[in-house]
């Protein structure tokens, strides 16, 4: 309770004193998962931002950033879920960041903890420490770390639990805090974030989410509101349902050409 009264008055504070952007973006994210065993997943995530500008309010005004991220998961138990990634973020013109290029190495340990799990409804914390390295205007890369907490629950509206042709819907809060930096500014406390969003299995192993996100971002000289709608799509077990084609693909070409 203190530590939310601590950071409600500091966002407040700084809020009171700085001027405020409000802009509107478009995030869209791919998201490719692969079973390796019982324990271990890999995933591939690929995704672009727009975003409007305080001169212009179009949310397709720019793309600001682009990205490609690679993960490896690890559950060592029925409850827990450790996950680590490597990825490349494209940033030009990224409202938050204090010039207007800044590509980004950007590399994170992340562990989950399902809290609810024998319920309908499922609530999950994620602890994450991200490690980032952006280029600056000295010509170096910039070591920044950022710590982000989140809660999320997950509710399935047409059935109890989720799975193909079940519209479920899901929320989450997360705060960001960081290290100062040159290109990220002086402040420590980074953003909140709200999520509000459905998802929906069209088919097995195909998902679709939308959602509706909400970000404060408390700067010194103007403060970042952000609304954003986001997009992604999550193909599951991707990979050998692709070899599966690729596979039924050729031998329909091999008994076209005779065997040949």
């Amino acid at each position: 309770m203190r530590y939310s009264i601590y950071v409600l008055l500091l966002v407040c504070t700084t809020i009171v004193n700085s001027q405020t952007d409000n802009l509107n973006q478009f995030w869209n994210e791919y998201s490719f998962t692969k079973d390796l065993s019982q324990n271990w997943v890999v995933e591939l995530d690929a995704g672009f931002t727009s975003s409007s500008t305080p001169e212009d309010k179009a949310v397709f005004h720019d793309i600001t950033q682009t990205y490609l991220r690679g993960w490896a998961h690890y559950y060592p138990g029925d409850r827990w879920k450790m996950s680590i990634f490597y990825a490349y973020y494209s940033n030009k013109n990224v409202p938050e960041l204090n010039q207007t290029e800044a590509p980004e190495w950007r590399s994170a340990l992340q562990i989950s903890y399902s809290l609810l799990k024998d319920y309908r409804i499922k609530v999950n914390l994620r602890f994450r420490l991200e490690d980032r390295h952006l280029h600056n205007d000295d010509g170096y890369f910039e070591a920044v770390e950022r710590l982000r907490l989140q809660v999320k629950a997950v509710y399935p509206i047409t059935d109890l639990k989720i799975h193909k042709g079940v519209l479920y819907s899901f929320a989450a809060e997360e705060v960001f805090f960081k290290t100062d930096s040159q290109v990220g500014g002086p402040e420590n406390f980074d953003r909140n974030r709200l999520t509000l969003g459905l998802g929906y299995e069209f088919i097995k192993d195909f998902i679709v989410e939308a959602s509706y996100n909400n970000e404060i971002m408390p700067r010194k000289d103007t403060n970042k509101f952000v609304n954003a709608v986001q997009v992604k799509l999550i193909f599951n077990n991707f990979l050998p349902d692709l070899i599966k084609s690729f596979h039924r693909t050729k031998k329909s070409v091999d008994e076209g050409n005779g065997g040949l």
